[in-house]
């Protein structure tokens, strides 16, 4: 019988070293893997390369291990929620590399697909472009972009069992479900951990052969970015 589980956020980072390139799911603060990241800014490592769609905020998500300078490079598509990211980027202390969402995406996708590389017309004839392979297909300029090559992927879910199967909630099914497999080891967290055959397989958003590790997680905040009411 498969059984991915392990028993606790601290079992599910064993193997992680400084350097290494991790991918972590989430649009916002919807989504991200809250326990990994409190673990890996406990571990005290660092020199790390993070893909992610954003940075977090200054003092929750990806902004807690910008504080303590454990992102040496950082890719993502949007940046503009966190100070301490701007103040490290325009000091030059970190290093950042911006790509269209779409792209992104794709790269996540491609890497899990096992596609090395693939043709896309976003950014052509940018900065997006520079020493990339270019190519006219149907009258149409693309460039080629390669697939991401992490080491972990943190990603959450809402539900999933300990054979690694995953349903998603709203809108936390972002860029979760496309770095799933992404990497050499998947560590999922989730809210709620079940017996196998507990979900209905037309229900499960990601197979369980994409994913190393699961656990439980605890504790979720769910805060929100910038909170905006309805005037009365």
């Amino acid at each position: 019988m498969i059984n991915k589980k392990v028993n606790s956020v601290h079992e599910a980072l064993m193997g992680i070293s400084s350097g290494m390139t991790l991918m972590l799911g989430g649009f916002g603060l919807c989504g991200i893997p809250e326990n990994a990241i409190k673990e890996l800014a406990l571990l005290g490592l660092g020199e790390f390369t993070c893909i992610s769609n954003n940075a977090g905020i200054d003092n929750f998500g990806l902004g807690i291990l910008l504080q303590q300078k454990q992102i040496k490079k950082m890719i993502a598509s949007y940046v503009g929620e966190n100070a301490e990211f701007e103040r490290q980027m325009l000091s030059g202390e970190l290093e950042v590399q911006l790509i269209p969402q779409g792209t992104l995406a794709e790269k996540c996708r491609a890497a899990q697909s096992g596609i090395p590389a693939f043709f896309t017309p976003a950014g052509f004839g940018t900065e997006v472009a520079e020493g990339k392979e270019s190519r006219v297909f149907s009258g149409k300029n693309y460039i080629m972009e390669e697939a991401f090559k992490a080491d972990f992927s943190f990603i959450k879910a809402w539900k999933g069992d300990q054979a690694g199967n995953l349903i998603f909630k709203g809108t936390a099914r972002n860029f979760n479900p496309l770095m799933c497999g992404a990497a050499k080891i998947t560590v999922a967290e989730v809210e709620e951990l079940v017996p196998l055959g507990a979900l209905d397989p037309n229900q499960i958003h990601i197979p369980g052969i994409l994913v190393d590790r699961i656990f439980q997680g605890t504790d979720y905040e769910k805060r929100i970015e910038q909170l905006t009411l309805k005037q009365s």
